[in-house]
């Protein structure tokens, strides 16, 4: 069994304002599910971008606006988000504290495409787990 405590979690700081960990992914040995845990603080804006798989948005603390496709709407601690594959999302911190926030993933290796990069200069496209291998090369021809 693998756990990992919310509390407890070492987070990095990619941006000012805003703070991630990936404690489940493939490469921890997660067969079919990936999580994220990030915070923002008052203001700051996690920025639009698409997820490979679906994503359950679990707020553990604060008040988020959540963009979803065309739809915006605030969620707060103990509220939950669904978010369909490769739709159009982002976040923004509208309350007082700092938002705390558990993404769920359906897949073990996700791939994200931001609109912009959460730092200047950083990339635009995450994967969160392991590399994901679009072709091999075979040794050998295979018969047709």
């Amino acid at each position: 069994m693998y756990t990992f405590d919310l509390d407890n979690f070492e987070l990095m700081s990619p941006a000012p304002g805003f703070r991630v960990s990936f404690p489940l992914h493939s490469a921890t040995g997660a067969a079919s599910t990936a999580t994220v845990l990030f915070e923002l603080d008052p203001g700051v804006e996690l920025p639009v971008h698409q997820d490979s798989a679906e994503e359950l948005l679990i707020v553990v603390q604060g008040t988020a606006e959540a963009r979803v496709g065309d739809e915006v709407g605030r969620i707060s601690a103990h509220e939950v988000a669904l978010v369909p594959a490769m739709a159009p999302h982002g976040l923004r911190n509208v309350g007082d504290d700092v938002l705390r926030v558990l993404g769920t993933f359906s897949a073990s290796t996700v791939i994200s495409t931001f609109e912009r990069p959460i730092e200047a200069g950083g990339p635009e496209v995450l994967v969160i787990g392991s590399p994901v291998q679009m072709a091999a090369y075979l040794e050998e021809p295979v018969a047709a």
